[in-house]
């Protein structure tokens, strides 16, 4: 058994390198699918970093009255912390809220003096509510209104919720199509650049197809005779998935700086340095896989001799 296997690994390396040509552009066109398959992988990261971002500018605030209770301000923001749609709560006091807003409009200098005309704080202290998704607003807000309504009528001045509603569903219907979309263009895509890869692989075995009916006439049986191609399909993904991964990381190097600079907190280079090894088997592993698949299928209607 050992002998046999040795000859099939013998023989596919042997065809591997005879049939330069073929094997060159074999792996070539295996090169540019797993490098379609990895630019949509990362680009879907990058949208999901996107989407991530943009869902979390939307939140919900809370408003509480002026002579609302520490006490039940934080009985409050425990309760909204324990609903299992709430991602954070952020408790914001009425003097914490003062300064937020003179820094964000310290250039204003009519505004700052209207305020301090005012005299004392006018601004009403807040609980600022992140979604684990922004589907789950609606929820949330229901809740508060609840509250509001029972519990919360000396505590809670105002819910914004009825304010971004707009913007929060514009949101999800933009989050929805952009994820559906961005799916449906990868599947396409990947299936586009496999049959690619798959009918380059069935040419490569054409241009055998006498050699194998020659082992098939001399009593070769199916496994002897496919398993020098299986070999060749493994070694053409894994050249083609280093020869990919040679063209990825100098164009992460050449874009990552580019698209921080448009969107600061997604850091491509980063993410690419911290999941190196997870992405370079997992596309070598791929790259085997197409190959072998391609070879073992693309041999099978010359086996029936």
């Amino acid at each position: 058994m050992f002998t046999a296997f040795n000859r099939v690994v013998k023989s596919g390396l042997m065809n591997f390198w005879r049939n330069g040509w073929l094997s060159a552009a074999t792996v070539l066109i295996m090169t540019i699918t797993l490098v379609a398959w990895t630019s949509i992988f990362l680009s879907n990261v990058v949208l999901t970093s996107v989407l991530d971002i943009l869902s979390k500018k939307v939140d919900v605030s809370v408003y509480l009255n002026v002579n609302a209770q520490e006490s039940d301000i934080f009985a409050l923001k425990s309760q909204i912390e324990n609903l299992k749609e709430v991602a954070s709560v952020e408790y914001v006091s009425a003097d914490k809220a003062l300064e937020i807003f003179k820094a964000r409009h310290s250039g204003d200098e009519t505004l700052m003096k209207s305020v301090g005309e005012v005299g004392g704080n006018p601004l009403e202290a807040s609980l600022n509510i992140l979604a684990k998704d922004s589907s789950n607003y609606g929820a949330i807000a229901d809740f508060l209104n609840q509250y509001s309504a029972k519990d919360g009528k000396n505590l809670i001045s105002k819910i914004n919720y009825s304010d971004n509603k707009l913007v929060i569903d514009r949101l999800n219907n933009i989050i929805r199509v952009l994820r559906e979309s961005g799916l449906l263009a990868g599947l396409i895509l990947a299936f586009l650049a496999f049959l690619i890869a798959f009918n380059t692989v069935r040419l490569a075995i054409y241009s055998s197809r006498e050699e194998i009916t020659v082992m098939k006439l001399v009593g070769a049986s199916n496994w002897f005779t496919r398993g020098p191609f299986v070999v060749e399909g493994v070694l053409h993904g894994i050249v083609a998935s280093a020869f990919s991964f040679m063209i990825i990381i100098p164009g992460i190097g050449f874009l990552g700086p580019r698209l921080a600079n448009f969107l600061p907190d997604i850091n491509l280079v980063n993410y690419v340095g911290n999941n190196f090894w997870p992405l370079l088997i997992a596309q070598t592993l791929l790259g085997i896989a197409l190959g072998v698949f391609s070879s073992w299928f693309a041999i099978r209607k010359y086996l029936k001799v």
